[in-house]
């Protein structure tokens, strides 16, 4: 189960990068879109054409960040309770706090662009966070308490 936690912390740290990446491809290619004379509008957002092959990445995004994440971070803090890395259910609990925050700055951000500012910040706080709850596991597993010797 060590390896699964690590495997799965890792996951979540690569899918923010995942994030991130798809985030940037997806706004370059808008911009680009707008330098060659197009115009974003309602039209274009409800729209189910396709105005820029690179609009693909808000999709991504989106079903990584509300799918995806979401999912392996509920992997993670399962696979901690079996795994007995110190503190690992400690890490695998915030891991899955930081991702339904993450999520909520998301939807939030739709409403007033200050909350994308925090979505940013939080981000980088998932993915270290995970990083760190992987190098975790490279550590001895949890020892056995005394009273686990005396009743064996």
């Amino acid at each position: 189960m060590r390896v699964a936690y690590r495997v799965l912390a890792y996951l979540v740290a690569i899918e923010v990068a995942v994030q991130a990446a798809v985030m940037v491809w997806a706004i370059a290619g808008l911009g680009i879109w707008v330098d060659d004379g197009g115009v974003v509008d309602k039209t274009i957002m409800e729209s189910s054409d396709e105005p820029f092959p690179e609009v693909a990445g808000f999709g991504i995004h989106w079903f990584n960040g509300m799918m995806i994440v979401p999912a392996i971070a509920l992997l993670l803090l399962i696979a901690s309770f079996f795994a007995k890395i110190p503190r690992g259910i400690v890490f695998a609990l915030v891991i899955l706090a930081l991702v339904v925050l993450q999520v909520f700055l998301g939807l939030f951000g739709h409403e007033a662009s200050f909350w994308g500012i925090l979505h940013g910040i939080n981000a980088l706080a998932l993915f270290s966070t995970a990083v760190r709850a992987g190098m975790r596991t490279q550590g001895p597993a949890v020892a056995p308490s005394m009273t686990d010797h005396a009743a064996a």
